[in-house]
C-alpha cells in the first residue's frame, strides 16, 4: 500500500495491507487506528485474552503476528482511547459471525480459483440491451417459513440462474451483500465493507455464485453503499475512540436514516471506500456496482438547498475514474434522484463518470400517470412525453425497483387505476411502454408475477399466484417481452442517440394515444399505446408504403386479453384505420 496515496484518497488496495493475513508462520493482523493509545487483538487463539499489537508503518497502524491463529477462528480488535476500550470487528474482515454476533473470522482468500477469464475480459457496450433483475438474496426463495431461513450462495446458484435464463434477464442486481447487523436495513447499513454477509455462506461460496452466473452469460451488479454506515459501536463508528470515518459534527455526521455519514473530505476514508469497491470487482469478479443515494454525495444531506458537497463530488470522480482504470469493463450505476447535470459524463469532461443513472423522474411521472383515472389522463398526457425532452442529457436506466413496492407505496400492479382486470391490462401496457422507451431496464423480483402484496424481506414473493391463470399468463407475457427486448436491437442500439427514437404522434391528448418508433441499423419497430379505458380508432399515416408485422399485442388472449384472430401483417400505402383496444399496447416491425 502506498501511504501517500492512502492519505490523499488515491489508494485502491488498502485491503492488501490491512486485515488478517494467513501465511506459513500463522496470521498477521493489521489495523488503522491513528487516535488509539494502544490496540490488542483478542480471539479464540488466545482465549480472548489481549495480545498487544505494535505500532507499524508511520505509527498510526498496529500489527501483530500470532503463530497459533488458524483459519476459521474468531477475533476482534480491542482499541483503547483515554483509558477505556471498545471491542471492534475488523473493518477489513473477510467474513464474520452470523448476526447478532459480530466477531470477525480468519479466512484464507487464496483458496478459490476463477475460470471465467473470457467473461471478465469482455466489454459491455452502451448499445447492448441491459435487462436487470433486482433481487434481495435472502427472500427470493426460502427453504422454510422462518425469517432467517436462507439458501446459501451455492444453493441459490442452482435456483435463480435457470429462472433468469428462462425469463430472459441478462443482468442480476443484488441488494447489498456486505456484512450488516440489522435484517430490516436490507444491507444498506453496513459493518463489513470487505465481507460478504455470512447469512448465506463464505466468501468462496459467493465467488462460486458469481462464476456460475458468468458461465450462463449473466452479469452481476452489486449494490454498494458509499454514503453512510451502521451506527453500531462494534463497527466503524468511533473506531479508534474518535469519529475516524464519520464527521464529528452530527449536523452532517448523522444521516436521515439514523446512520453515520462518511467524511469524504478525509483521504483515508476515501481510500477505504475506493478499496472496498475495487475489492468486490477484483476478488469476486463482480461486473458492476450500483451506488446508493448518490444525491447525498452531491449535496449536503441530499438537500440541494444546502449546496454541493465539493469534497464528496471529488471523491466520486476519483472513485469512478480509478475503478475504470483498473477494471475497464466494470459498469457503474448511480441511484440519484437529483437534477444534477453530468452524472454520466466522463470525469475528464467535468462529469461524475458513471455509466448509467437511474431515471427516477421517468419512474415517478410514469407511475403517477397510471394512477390517474381515464378522465384525468388527458390533463396529464405530457407526463409521458416529458422524459424525451431531457433524456439525452444522461445515460439512463429505467427502474421499477424495490423502493417502489414497500412502505405503503403499493406494488407496481396495485398502483394501476381501476379494478382487478383493469389493473392487469394496464400493467401489461405499462411494461410495453417501459421496454419501448429508450434506456436500459430494471425490474424488482415479484413484479414479473404481478404481486399485490408489498415486498417483505422476511417472506419470499407470492409464487403461489402462478396457480392462477391471470398471473401465470402475465409471467408468460413478461417472458415474451423480455425476449423481444434482448433479441431486437431497435430497442437498445441507439438508446442515447436521436437516431434511435422518433415520435410519430404525441398529440392525442383526449384519446390518450401515443405512437413512436424505435430504430436500429437492422430494423424499425413502431409502438402504439392506448391508455384510455375504451377502444380507440386511430389513423396511422405513412410517407411511403409500409408493411407492419405484429410482434406483440398486450391484449392478446394468450395473456388474458380480449383480442383474438389478430392481423399478423398490415399493408399500408398512405394511411389505415387501426383499432387500439382499451388499455393496450402493440409492437410492429416495420418493413
Amino acid at each position: 500500500m502506498d501511504f501517500n496515496n492512502f492519505y490523499n484518497g488515491q489508494e485502491f488496495e488498502t485491503y492488501k495491507y490491512l486485515g488478517a493475513f494467513v501465511h506459513m508462520n500463522g496470521v498477521t493482523f493489521r489495523t488503522y487506528a491513528p487516535a488509539a493509545s494502544h490496540v490488542a487483538v483478542i480471539g479464540e487463539f488466545n482465549d480472548w485474552q489481549e495480545t498487544p499489537m505494535n505500532r507499524c508503518g508511520n505509527g498510526q497502524f498496529f500489527e501483530a503476528t500470532i503463530s497459533n491463529a488458524k483459519v476459521g477462528q474468531m477475533y476482534k480488535y480491542r482499541i483503547y482511547n483515554n483509558g477505556s476500550f471498545v471491542d471492534h470487528c475488523d473493518p477489513y474482515m473477510y467474513t464474520s459471525e452470523v448476526r447478532p454476533n459480530n466477531a470477525s473470522i480468519i479466512f484464507d482468500m487464496n483458496q478459490y480459483t476463477f475460470h471465467d477469464d473470457a467473461w471478465i475480459n469482455q466489454r459491455f457496450s452502451e448499445d447492448m440491451p441491459i435487462n436487470v433483475y433486482e433481487m434481495h438474496f435472502g427472500s427470493w426463495k426460502k427453504p422454510g417459513e422462518e425469517a432467517d431461513d436462507w439458501y446459501t450462495y451455492r444453493e441459490m446458484a442452482d435456483l435463480i440462474i435457470p429462472y433468469l435464463k428462462e425469463n430472459h434477464y441478462n443482468f442480476l442486481e443484488i441488494m447489498p451483500l456486505n456484512e450488516y447487523p440489522n435484517d430490516l436495513s436490507w444491507g444498506y447499513q453496513p459493518t463489513g465493507y470487505f465481507a460478504p454477509t455470512s447469512r448465506y455462506g463464505t466468501p468462496d461460496d459467493l465467488r462460486y455464485f458469481v462464476e456460475k452466473c458468468h458461465e450462463n452469460n449473466i452479469a452481476v451488479i452489486l449494490d454498494f453503499v458509499p454514503v453512510h454506515f451502521a451506527i453500531d459501536g462494534f463497527g466503524l463508528n468511533n473506531y479508534d475512540g474518535t469519529p475516524l470515518y464519520n464527521y464529528p459534527n452530527d449536523a452532517v455526521g448523522k444521516s436521515e436514516w439514523g446512520t453515520c455519514n462518511f467524511q469524504h473530505s478525509r483521504g483515508d476514508v476515501c481510500s477505504f471506500l475506493n478499496s472496498s469497491a475495487y475489492y468486490w470487482l477484483k476478488e469476486y469478479h463482480i461486473d458492476g456496482l450500483r451506488l446508493d443515494a448518490v444525491g447525498n454525495l452531491i449535496y449536503w444531506q441530499g438537500n440541494s438547498g444546502r449546496g454541493e458537497n465539493r469534497e464528496a463530488i471529488r471523491f466520486v470522480q476519483n472513485f469512478n475514474k480509478g475503478l475504470k482504470q483498473r477494471v475497464p469493463h466494470t459498469l457503474l450505476f448511480a441511484e440519484d434522484s437529483s437534477s444534477y447535470q453530468g452524472v454520466t459524463r466522463p470525469v475528464d469532461q467535468g462529469g461524475l463518470g458513471f455509466d448509467y443513472k437511474w431515471d427516477l423522474g421517468w419512474m415517478n411521472d410514469t407511475l403517477d400517470y397510471f394512477m390517474k383515472t381515464p378522465e384525468e389522463r388527458p390533463s396529464f398526457y405530457h407526463k409521458l412525453t416529458f422524459s424525451m425532452m431531457y433524456f439525452y442529457n444522461e445515460h439512463f436506466i429505467l427502474p421499477f425497483s424495490h423502493d417502489e413496492v414497500v412502505h405503503g407505496k403499493k406494488t407496481i400492479i396495485d398502483k394501476m387505476y381501476g379494478e382487478y382486470e383493469e389493473k392487469f391490462a394496464q400493467v401489461k401496457a405499462l411494461y410495453m411502454y417501459m421496454f419501448a422507451h429508450p434506456g436500459k431496464k430494471l425490474n424488482f423480483m415479484g413484479n414479473e408475477i404481478a404481486m399485490f402484496r408489498e415486498w417483505d424481506e422476511t417472506k419470499e414473493p407470492d409464487w403461489f399466484l402462478l396457480k392462477y391463470p391471470i398471473h401465470d399468463s402475465f409471467l408468460h407475457f413478461m417472458r415474451k417481452l423480455n425476449k423481444i427486448y434482448l433479441t431486437h436491437p431497435s430497442l437498445s442500439q441507439y438508446d442515447f442517440s436521436e437516431r434511435g427514437f422518433k415520435w410519430v404522434d404525441c398529440h392525442q391528448e383526449q384519446d390518450c394515444i401515443y405512437v413512436f418508433k424505435r430504430m436500429s441499423d437492422k430494423e424499425t419497430i413502431v409502438a402504439f399505446f392506448n391508455f384510455h379505458n375504451v377502444d380507440k380508432t386511430y389513423t396511422y399515416k405513412v410517407d411511403q408504403p409500409e408493411t407492419l408485422t405484429l410482434l406483440l399485442n398486450s391484449d392478446n388472449e394468450l395473456y388474458s386479453g380480449k383480442s383474438h384472430n389478430l392481423d399478423k401483417e398490415i399493408h399500408i400505402n398512405n394511411e389505415i384505420e387501426m383499432t387500439l383496444p382499451a388499455y393496450s399496447a402493440q409492437f410492429y416491425i416495420v418493413k
